[in-house]
């Protein structure tokens, strides 16, 4: 019958002309990390796919649902590889058919990348067709919009049979377009827009703006869990975690109690571009999306963008609530999202937030507190902590600088 593979298809990497290598080598890359857990033989170019081979009997079949999230994969079948031999893989498409489930309506794709080979793609349309007929009599043939296809490709001295498969995540590998920093608490929005940045072949580096010391830690640890649940498929490197709960606090005494929302955020995007730079990052990225809290209104994003110099991405600014939720089921956060955990985001929060800030008054209540002090010190007191994540390169000059956080026992 012939052993089980999974191949990759991918459609944006296909379109990228002379640098379609390039980011071809990145996704293999990213696979391998992805795939650690599994006895991987081998991952290479194969016809416009990438070929996934593996030493233990079984694991394809739990891999490749895997594969399909990681980022840059846009589908992902699972095969059996045969001989070109006609018995095998005609044995092999009779099979793969099976493996589909219920189906009224069926159609062979086949195609050949070698003329070595003496059929063409047309006769090995009708020779599989042709076995399949006799394996199913009860089932018609449909040229357009069958229920199954079953398709067949030869290349190399081999076939590949497969009518299994799963749609990917899409997008391009990570590690295709650099850093960004990224404003992640333990809520719904933002690691649903972390994720979407990592789809397009950004390299996530997250942000947690904790309310220690005024609250306890445990965002801390759901962020940490939120960035496990990410992964394999999608890769985080390192978290900074920046106790933020006295200064909230120092703003809240200090501050008009309508603006204290965006001081927090000016302050937010000051501390989390200036460790950008250490980075080498190019963006900060925040889960907004427009009109959902008072902060995200356009007046007072507006109000806390000026503080940056970096450009600030929205990639839910268009989003609806139950949008961002249906993305976060799916990518595995909305679980952990959702439980209770007092953060930056609840403390010192007034009743009234001011929802279309005046730029003259934000810049009053900026200069009654020393913002400059505030973010170099908060700079100096972030902690990190490190997750395993080859398409991340550490800055050197930080691991002198600050402490590791240590992971939950």
């Amino acid at each position: 019958m012939g052993s089980r593979v999974c191949l990759v298809h991918y459609h944006e990497i296909g379109l990228k002309g002379k640098n379609r290598a390039h980011f071809e080598r990145i996704l293999m890359d990213n696979l391998k990390a992805a795939l650690a857990a599994f006895s991987v033989a081998t991952i290479v170019r194969i016809s416009g796919h990438i070929l996934v081979t593996f030493s233990v009997a079984g694991q394809a079949e739990e891999a490749y649902r895997l594969i399909a999230r990681v980022p840059g994969v846009a589908r992902v079948s699972l095969a059996f590889h045969t001989n070109r031999d006609p018995h095998e893989y005609c044995a092999a498409a009779v099979q793969a058919l099976a493996e589909v489930g219920e189906f009224t309506s069926f159609k062979v794709a086949a195609r050949r990348s070698n003329t070595d080979y003496e059929l063409t793609s047309l006769d090995l349309n009708r020779q599989v067709g042709e076995v399949l007929c006799e394996a199913y009599p009860d089932k018609k043939v449909q040229m357009h919009d069958p229920d199954a296809t079953v398709h067949v490709l030869v290349v190399q001295g081999s076939a590949y049979v497969y009518a299994r498969g799963e749609r990917g995540v899409g997008g391009l590998p990570q590690g295709s377009a650099g850093k960004v920093m990224t404003l992640l608490s333990s809520g719904i929005d933002s690691p649903v827009a972390t994720w979407m940045l990592a789809r397009r072949g950004a390299v996530p580096v997250p942000v947690h703006f904790s309310g220690r010391p005024q609250t306890s830690d445990t965002s801390e640890y759901l962020v940490q869990d939120i960035v496990r649940a990410l992964s394999p498929a999608v890769q985080v490197g390192r978290v900074y975690v920046v106790p933020f709960g006295d200064c909230q606090r120092e703003i809240s005494l200090a501050c008009p109690s309508s603006l204290r929302v965006i001081m927090y955020r000016r302050i937010m995007y000051a501390v989390t571009e200036r460790l950008g730079a250490i980075e080498g990052a190019k963006a900060i990225v925040t889960g907004e999306s427009l009109g959902q809290v008072a902060s995200q209104t356009l007046e007072n994003i507006m109000a806390v963008n000026e503080v940056v110099s970096l450009p600030v991405f929205r990639p839910l600014i268009g989003s609806d609530k139950q949008e961002i939720i249906a993305r976060a089921k799916q990518i595995g956060t909305y679980d952990i999202s959702t439980q209770d955990a007092p953060d930056c985001c609840t403390l010192f929060m007034p009743r009234r937030p001011e929802t279309h800030a005046k730029l003259d008054a934000v810049h009053e209540a900026w200069d009654m507190f020393d913002h400059d002090a505030m973010i170099d010190e908060l700079v100096a007191q972030a902690e990190y902590i490190d997750f395993d994540c080859p398409c991340y390169r550490a800055p050197r000059v930080i691991a002198e600088r600050h402490d590791v956080l240590a992971p939950r026992a």
